[in-house]
């Protein structure tokens, strides 16, 4: 992961980006030595509005009582 200081970024801000695009590479900016930003390639294969959609699978009816007669053993 790279690190650029934040007025670099200032300067470099559009060229970044498109390296970022082009690379799939992360930046790290930083103000004083610290990380205060990332800069990440778009992805659509997660969506922020739907996180975990298509992450459960339904296997059946959990809650209702069981149809089959059992016994506890003593």
């Amino acid at each position: 992961m790279k690190t650029i200081p934040a007025g670099e970024f200032k300067a470099k801000c559009l060229a970044l980006i498109k390296h970022v695009h082009q690379s799939h590479e992360n930046i790290v900016v930083t103000r004083h030595g610290k990380p205060v930003a990332k800069l990440v390639p778009f992805t659509t294969e997660t969506s922020p509005e739907k996180p975990l959609k298509n992450a459960a699978i339904y296997i059946g009816d959990i809650v209702s009582p069981v149809d089959e007669e059992w016994e506890a053993e003593k």
